[in-house]
């Protein structure tokens, strides 16, 4: 490569196809870089470390006393309010039932008028398929405001008083009308079958790797969590980040011979009657009705007039859409990128490195289809999990995209390209012109929450790394956001286990130099369904407010 670029400057060969060669040479070389394997996975079939932590049968590494200690706090800030035990002869009808329950919005006389900057509080009461009023907190309830002729919605913020009844707040940032809409997602016997199923089947969710040597293959179940047997182990857990992974060895082959890593399915059980606790239509996900009037009429704001702010002290919203528009009141103004050259203006010089999971991959997809300059190198990876490159040399412009390392709930990846987010981050140089965004948090929701806090905890201090040496260094992290559910979605990817982890990742990144993407309530706000994969225009909103991080407008 290098004795073509040479004589490629010295004119060698022939102007014609100069730029054709250079452009392949560019594209062979990034690829090299993108591509060299410097992770150290452990291939013994060695026991596991003698100083290690079980979570029943799921296995971590020693934390240092200060990563302990974030651990137990950060589990005790995400502790959800209790939930009823459930007997073997569970009763549905003595369950949370959204049709029975209401909300009222305060005050419940009326003769109150809201003005923009206002808050609006909305008081609702949960009740049984008797009809018979909850005395137990613990349901699972997203809100949101909306007017649908505007292309206008705000998430609201759902406070427990763990008996029964709970309120919602919103803040009221557009004029005209507006519709309160509350939505059951989990009554709390529910979440109690949840909980229990992380705890007692954390397995659930099973993975598979492929040996191989020469005509000679084996398939073996991997996961985080195997369940005790005679059969020895491989150990692969990574060397530099120590985040583990195991599979059962090979009964003819040795541990290096893996090739190859996929999701092994679904293997979860309910208990008798649990199964009733997850009816989508009935208690999942289920729509809950106003006692009197679900809209309210908002009035320009009245300098003369105070605030009207509900007495629940509630943080305001990342941001609204209206007209479709994502506001954005957190982070920087969000500038619209409508057409190409405005895209390419702004990403012109810069290195884009998209890190995680699916819903990160819709990113690249986007913007490999809305750059027609912008050609994707066929590294004859998987459509699905990657690795993905993407260049465009007049301006310059390099994005690329990576899974993150095992969970991998997908099709057959081949086990070399399985990269773990901060050893990706480590061998980045970074700078200005460096941007790195990345998500993780959908493929973990089956597994004991402190395996997530061990992943965010070394992607953090591999973050934390790369802003000590290359402090312009533009680093944003997606956030999970709520999708659609039938009862499978429900017991391995629950919005509940979403928001678990999505407050874990709020905490551990709070006062770094990084930003988050609040998919989470760009999704809840917008008047489409939830999806897990967010349609075309949310994607639209997200892109703009990433490249408004990247190109900020002037005196914002």
């Amino acid at each position: 490569m290098v004795r073509v670029c040479r004589e490629m400057v010295v004119g060698f060969c022939s102007p014609k196809y100069a730029a054709t060669f250079l452009f392949l040479a560019v594209f062979v070389f990034i690829y090299l870089l993108f591509n060299i394997d410097l992770e150290h996975k452990g291939r013994s079939s060695y026991p596991l470390p003698k100083h290690h932590l079980q979570h029943r049968f799921c296995s971590f590494q020693p934390l240092s006393p200060e990563d302990a200690l974030e651990e137990r706090l950060l589990l005790d800030s995400i502790a959800w309010p209790e939930t009823p035990s459930l007997s073997a002869s569970l009763s549905l009808e003595q369950t949370t039932h959204p049709a029975h329950s209401r909300f009222t919005i305060l005050p419940e006389k009326g003769g109150q008028q809201w003005h923009v900057g206002d808050q609006l509080e909305v008081m609702i009461k949960m009740y049984d398929f008797h009809g018979r009023p909850k005395k137990s907190g613990g349901d699972f309830l997203l809100a949101r405001l909306h007017n649908r002729a505007l292309g206008a919605g705000v998430a609201g913020k759902v406070l427990d008083h763990l008996n029964g009844s709970y309120s919602a707040v919103f803040s009221l940032l557009w004029e005209g009308s507006a519709k309160v809409e509350v939505t059951l997602i989990h009554p709390s016997e529910a979440v109690t079958v949840l909980q229990r199923l992380t705890r007692e089947q954390p397995d659930r969710i099973f993975f598979k790797s492929a040996f191989r040597s020469g005509s000679v293959s084996e398939i073996t179940t991997c996961n985080v969590c195997l369940r005790p047997t005679q059969q020895p182990l491989c150990n692969f857990t990574d060397l530099t980040t120590g985040e583990p992974w195991f599979c059962y060895k090979p009964k003819n082959l040795s541990c290096d011979t893996r090739i190859s890593n996929y999701n092994g399915g679904f293997n979860g059980h309910l208990k008798a009657n649990e199964e009733k606790l997850f009816k989508s239509g009935n208690n999942m996900k289920v729509s809950i009705q106003a006692s009197g009037f679900a809209n309210v009429t908002i009035f320009p704001k009245n300098k003369d007039q105070p605030e009207v702010k509900s007495n629940i002290v509630q943080p305001g919203p990342a941001g609204y859409y209206y007209k479709g528009v994502w506001q954005s009141i957190s982070g920087p103004t969000v500038r619209q990128f409508n057409t190409p050259s405005v895209i390419n203006q702004c990403l012109k010089g810069k290195v884009v490195h998209l890190y995680g999971d699916s819903t990160v991959r819709q990113w690249f997809e986007y913007l490999n289809k809305a750059l027609p300059d912008l050609k994707q190198f066929d590294l004859h990876s998987s459509v699905r999990v990657g690795p993905f490159m993407a260049l465009d040399y007049a301006n310059n412009i390099l994005v690329t995209y990576q899974f993150h390392g095992p969970p991998v709930r997908s099709i057959r990846v081949p086990a070399i390209e399985l990269h773990y987010i901060a050893n990706e981050l480590d061998r980045l140089v970074g700078g200005a012109n460096t941007v790195v965004v990345f998500g993780i948090w959908a493929h973990f929701s089956t597994f004991p929450t402190e395996l997530y806090i061990r992943r965010l905890q070394n992607i953090r201090r591999a973050v934390v790394r790369l802003l000590d040496r290359a402090p312009d260094t533009l680093v944003l992290i997606r956030t999970a956001n709520p999708k659609a559910m039938l009862l499978r979605e429900a017991l391995t990817n629950s919005d509940w286990c979403s928001l678990q982890r999505d407050k874990v990742l709020r905490a551990m990144f709070k006062g770094l130099n990084v930003h988050l993407l609040d998919a989470w309530e760009m999704v809840l706000a917008h008047h489409l369904p939830h999806d897990l994969h967010p349609p075309p225009p949310i994607i639209k909103n997200i892109i703009d407010v990433i490249l408004s991080y990247i190109c900020p407008q002037k005196g914002s």
